[in-house]
């Protein structure tokens, strides 16, 4: 049995700007980082105190519908926006 060949690795180009880079990455030679990384080396890593972006949104609810959500959350003692993401993260994970 034969031993694969490890393919050699290119040194990362250096860049003059975050654009550059960019631009780099985006289109052609870049687009393989395989030929700069041995990603087989690659390890996992964990982000704690990484905070996911959120977007603030308009959404049009019936006012009863407002209102119910206002009871559930104030009897769960949690604000009603709270409320909301749970519950649509819930119906998310369970389809």
């Amino acid at each position: 049995m034969t031993k694969p060949v490890k393919p050699t690795l290119r040194p990362r180009p250096t860049f003059t700007s975050e654009a550059d880079e960019r631009a780099y990455w985006e289109t052609g030679a870049g687009r393989d980082s395989t030929e700069h990384l041995d990603w087989s080396k690659a390890r996992k890593t964990a982000l704690p105190h990484l905070k996911p972006t959120t977007k603030t949104i308009s959404l049009r609810l019936p006012q009863h519908l407002l209102d119910a959500l206002k009871v559930a959350a104030n009897s769960r003692d949690v604000p009603y926006q709270s409320l909301i993401k749970v519950w649509l993260q819930e119906k998310l994970n369970s389809h």
